[in-house]
């Protein structure tokens, strides 16, 4: 079971590695070294997400239609492939957009078309897997270990990035993307070698729930608790996912930092990350998960806060304590409310409770990035300085953290459950009949 478990480990590892060059080298280059707007950069980043609909198609043709007797290799495989497609095309609009613009933006989209496709494709392919292979007792242990591997990966990512792209040119960022796309396809088909087992028509059913957005809706707005959480998830990672988008541009910008340095952001920042993941886990059985998840916010708000600092004062030392003490905060944040996340979620409705909480961070992945692109184009454009875009978009997030912090103090996990287990109206006559 470990090994499978790692096997699970190398594909979702192998499909977080072909997005760091694309949300953070490129968009380094995109919008400090070559000019363009951060909005429309932001669009282009969103693009992958619009069409996040469609696992849910994804997962239920794969349920019913085996390939070669498989019904999550070959969709893993093709989005894959098509990660690091995207992954590759995406250099090409480093040599296209300077002398060509709108085809440079076209080549933009398409390559973060392919990702986003082959993202839809994998991972709802993967996740599906590992539910499977793990059963319901061994899921927890499974996703940890997947989300280890991946930060690791992604930390490795970084710095192979930074000493290979380290110049805003087309030969320097196509050796680098494609090193990665192929690294990560490597690992990835590492992954899938005897990972799935043959299905077996005869005895085997499908096993993923669909829910509708309806649903969704309805089971979020049935129990005050969970309208709050999900609000709460919503403020909460729209500032953490947002600034992913202007880390890079701001060092450039505020500090004169070069592509490799700029690169080496985000490894910095998970390193702590990861050390948050063995802290939390530590603390997990001694304190109590809301006290957990406030330590991680307001470390993360307090990472915001220095940032935005660091900016006005031009002082990189206080950038750096910032990325490291938004990494650890986000760490810290991750653990506490996954495990919150599942407090809050009623066993017979679990797919489609974990459906909504999934839904909540797409939808906030996009309000984040938009908001991050079109706020700081706006502050540049009111203010005439292009710092002050960063500076308020990350004072922004900030305030989002805080209000996030807010309303932890408002879930109350024992309400929720009274409420979910609460009979309904009709169950209540029901009862007095019999």
């Amino acid at each position: 079971m470990f090994l499978k478990r790692l096997q699970l480990g190398l594909i979702h590892t192998a499909v977080a590695m072909t997005l760091v060059p694309l949300t953070g080298t490129l968009n380094r280059v995109m919008i400090f070294d070559f000019g363009i707007s951060k909005t429309l950069f932001t669009f282009i980043a969103i693009f992958p997400y619009l069409f996040s609909p469609i696992q849910v198609a994804i997962g239920s043709f794969a349920d019913r239609h085996p390939i070669l007797g498989y019904r999550r290799a070959p969709h893993i495989l093709f989005g894959l492939l098509l990660c690091a497609s995207g992954l590759g095309v995406s250099s090409y609009m480093v040599s296209t957009i300077q002398e060509n613009f709108i085809l440079g933006i076209l080549i933009g989209l398409f390559a973060f078309f392919l990702w986003g496709m082959g993202y839809h494709f994998s991972a709802v392919s993967y996740f599906s897997l590992a539910s499977e292979i793990s059963g319901e007792k061994g899921r927890g242990t499974t996703i940890a270990i997947m989300f280890f591997m991946m930060v690791l990966g992604i930390i490795a990512t970084a710095q192979t990035v930074s000493y290979m792209a380290t110049e805003p040119t087309f030969e320097s960022m196509s050796r680098a993307f494609w090193t990665i796309a192929a690294s990560a396809l490597t690992l990835g088909l590492l992954g899938l070698i005897n990972l799935e087992p043959r299905f077996d028509s005869s005895s085997s059913k499908p096993s993923s729930e669909t829910h509708t957005l309806r649903e969704m809706y309805a089971v979020i707005t049935a129990n005050p608790m969970a309208r709050i959480f999900f609000i709460y998830l919503l403020l909460l990672l729209a500032a953490i996912l947002g600034q992913d988008v202007l880390l890079e541009p701001f060092g450039a910008q505020a500090f004169g930092m070069s592509i490799a340095e700029t690169s080496r952001i985000v490894s910095y920042s998970q390193s702590l990350t990861l050390v948050a993941f063995f802290v939390a886990g530590f603390m997990e059985r001694r304190v109590a998960k809301k006290k957990i998840a406030q330590m991680g916010n307001f470390g993360a708000l307090l990472g915001f806060v220095l940032i935005v600092v660091s900016g006005i004062t031009r002082n990189l030392n206080i950038f750096y304590v910032g990325i490291m003490l938004l990494g650890f905060g986000t760490g810290i944040a991750t653990v506490a409310n996954l495990s919150l996340m599942f407090d809050l979620t009623v066993r017979e409705k679990i797919g489609l409770y974990i459906g909504a909480w999934g839904f909540s961070n797409g939808l906030s992945r996009l309000i984040g990035l938009l908001m991050a692109g079109v706020v700081a184009d706006l502050a540049t454009k009111l203010t005439g300085n292009a710092m002050n875009g960063y500076l308020v978009v990350f004072g922004i997030e900030a305030l989002m953290m805080f209000s996030a912090a807010l309303m932890l103090y408002r879930i109350d996990v024992n309400a929720f459950q009274k409420k979910a287990h609460e009979p309904s109206f009709t169950d209540k006559v029901a009862l007095a009949a019999e």
